[in-house]
């Protein structure tokens, strides 16, 4: 493999194309700002106008979501796995019925598996511009997006309407519905009813890692964050483990599946047969399948980095949501 067949498989942060038109509150005000990024698999996208960096399908999704100060991502919710860790900034992650049941505020590096069967939504409360990666459950991440009733009334208020085949139409842009297609219901008072509403005490401690609490742990060896075993327990369909300058090997490895690599802090470089590269914060690669790496710290300094592989277990609900 030559570096710049790797190349193809990496997505720098300053390379990120994105989308201001992904979602149904695209036009909502306070959330009209925000930028959509699908790196890895399809992604959950409403827009046409979505860029897809890589298409390939890997058992789970890459994604990002980058905001100014002061923008909010709506309430929604999603059937698999939405994992996120801040990559830059300071966010606030709120969840329930209205927004109200819990919040948690996250800092550079965090990491949230945040529960399905719940709504959530965040936003950027830093003081720039901020980003957050996100990893989505699933090939098709779960089908897409369930809208809390809210937001799609919001929604169509500002011109936009989702059609019940998951896209987009912007009246602000003379577009309509086709024949056979209708708007998408909202949910039932029914289907309401079963949505959960933890309070942050119980999120929190189970869902949460911070970053620092993950570079002590870190230190020596490997730490897994996100596994049937590991300190967020859960079977989404993928495993995160943690490494940092001090706990990576220096010697080649293999893995029999797809590999991520995102780097939090620092500068890495990532060797294999054929070629080499550095790797920084903000940029995603994916390696194949079958390929010996190395990875080592280029620079000095702090240096963190988040892996995901993925598993053999069925992406779906939260394993230990109740």
């Amino acid at each position: 493999m030559t570096t710049q067949d790797m190349e193809k498989n990496i997505v720098r942060r300053g390379g990120l194309i994105p989308c201001k038109t992904a979602f149904i509150d695209a036009h909502t005000p306070g959330s009209d700002q925000k930028e959509n990024f699908t790196i890895i698999g399809g992604g959950v996208s409403e827009s046409a106008d979505q860029h897809v960096h890589i298409s390939e399908k890997i058992g789970f999704n890459i994604g990002a979501a980058g905001q100014p100060p002061k923008c909010h991502n709506s309430l929604h919710t999603h059937r698999t796995a939405e994992v996120f860790f801040v990559q830059s900034g300071r966010w606030r992650f709120f969840w329930g019925r209205w927004g109200e049941a819990g919040e948690v505020v996250l800092e550079e590096g965090d990491i949230f598996n945040i529960p399905t069967g719940i709504f959530r939504g965040f936003e950027n409360i830093s003081t720039d511009y901020g980003m957050i990666m996100a990893i989505l459950g699933g090939d098709d991440a779960g089908g897409g997006v369930t809208w809390a009733p809210q937001v799609i009334e919001n929604a169509v208020e500002h011109g936009l309407v989702l059609g019940d085949n998951g896209q987009l139409y912007d009246s602000k842009k003379g577009e309509t519905m086709p024949a056979g297609v209708s708007p998408m219901p909202v949910m039932t008072d029914e289907q309401l009813q079963l949505m959960g509403e933890p309070p942050a005490s119980d999120v929190v401690p189970r869902f949460v890692a911070r970053y620092w609490d993950l570079m002590a742990l870190a230190d020596k060896q490997p730490t897994e964050v996100i596994g049937p075993d590991a300190k967020l327990r859960d079977r989404p369909g993928f495993e995160v483990d943690f490494i940092t300058r001090g706990s990576i090997a220096d010697t080649a490895y293999i893995c029999d599946q797809p590999e991520v690599l995102m780097p939090v802090k620092g500068h890495w470089k990532l060797q294999w047969d054929g070629g080499n590269t550095v790797l920084n914060s903000g940029d995603t690669c994916l390696v194949p399948a079958g390929v010996s790496r190395t990875l080592s710290p280029s620079m000095t300094g702090e240096a963190s980095m988040y892996r995901v592989r993925n598993t053999d277990d069925p992406a779906g609900p939260t394993l230990e949501l109740h």
